[in-house]
């Protein structure tokens, strides 16, 4: 007899994170997994450092201090938060949670790869809906709604395309949905679009929405894996649940609250990446490669084919520059590149006009 797994966990592709390194080149310039520029905030390290004195310590298990920083800096109520090993882990819990076999979780053609792999660990049965010209379409969603469908998960902005749903339409989504389906937005890039609370206040106002958001983006803290959800207290009551006690270690906690404590970090960073966004956008516009409006810390560049998305890749990486291959979400024909600093666009630039002056 042979031991058989759960439903649905060998129907998961292992994830494939970007390329780290490029043989031959040691100033590689890494601009394939959405990374902050600035690093994490000054504060952050220093607690890191700190922390480590600390570690024989079992860490706090109901991470208050962490989750009354963030309602704090947020505007949020602490006893709705619920952290975790990377939103990821959150988006698990609510899967784990609420849905599982015979259920049905949706997500658009380009979303986050994480949605089918984290709907097939739950047994349930991810459901791909069409976007419309690489915008989450809410009529899609909807219409795909059946009576088995539980979660309906979505990021805005959304990742690789950087697009995303305006207020309106994103209050109609959560406001059509039946109650008993949950909307979850993910938040991992809101900070970086203007004006957006990241669908906080729908979560004040409906039973069924969840929000959660990251440290790995804007506060640059992706190597130690923090996130954080805000839903409903009956849902962050059951997701709770299901949280292993100790999932967060005390260089964790300690960094993301000196992070989130630091008022003045998020304009820093926001600042600097609209302008390098509009900079690097403008220029790949003027050398003839395709892209829309991002709203995140990053831009997708589509080119002719994925012939030649494939050439400006060996291109790049010849002078040392890494981006990301994304015909995994739909686009072999595109790149996703990270927005950096002002000499990090300034070198990416470059090399794409370097690329394009061959091609005369």
């Amino acid at each position: 007899m042979s031991l058989t797994p759960q439903a649905g966990i060998m129907n998961i592709a292992l994830y494939e994170g970007g390329k780290s390194s490029i043989a031959g080149h040691s100033d590689v310039l890494k601009l394939s997994s959405n990374e902050n520029p600035l690093g994490p905030p000054p504060a952050a390290m220093a607690a890191i450092a700190q922390a480590a004195s600390e570690v024989h310590r079992y860490p706090s298990t109901d991470h208050a201090e962490l989750r009354a920083a963030i309602g704090q800096s947020y505007g949020l109520a602490p006893e709705q938060i619920i952290c975790g090993v990377g939103s990821d882990e959150v988006l698990q819990f609510v899967c784990q949670a609420y849905a599982g076999v015979g259920d049905e979780i949706i997500y658009t053609e380009h979303g986050f790869s994480m949605y089918p792999i984290l709907a097939h660990m739950a047994g349930a049965t991810p459901v791909q809906v069409a976007e419309a010209e690489r915008v989450v379409s809410v009529d899609t969603i909807l219409a795909a709604v059946t009576e088995r469908t539980r979660v309906v998960m979505l990021a805005n902005p959304a990742n690789p395309t950087g697009t995303m749903l305006p207020d309106g339409e994103l209050e109609r989504l959560a406001r059509s949905l039946p109650a008993t389906v949950i909307l979850v937005i993910d938040g991992a890039y809101a900070e970086y679009a203007e004006g957006y609370d990241g669908g906080a206040s729908l979560v004040v106002e409906l039973p069924n929405v969840l929000m959660t958001r990251t440290f790995s983006k804007v506060y640059g803290l992706g190597g130690l894996r923090i996130g954080w959800g805000y839903g409903p207290r009956e849902m962050i009551d059951v997701m709770t649940r299901i949280r292993q006690p100790f999932n967060l270690s005390t260089v964790q906690l300690q960094a993301a609250q000196a992070a989130v404590e630091d008022m003045d970090w998020v304009p820093t960073c926001t600042v600097l990446n609209a302008a390098q966004r509009a900079r690097l956008a403008g220029a790949l516009r003027q050398l003839g490669v395709a892209c829309d409006e991002s709203h995140a810390n990053f831009v997708l560049a589509r080119f002719a084919d994925e012939a030649e998305a494939a050439a400006v890749d060996l291109a790049l990486q010849g002078e040392g520059i890494l981006v990301r291959r994304v015909a995994g979400y739909g686009f072999p024909e595109g790149l996703r590149m990270t927005v950096g600093n002002e000499a990090q666009t300034g070198r990416l630039i470059a090399a794409l006009t370097n690329w394009r002056e061959t091609q005369a």
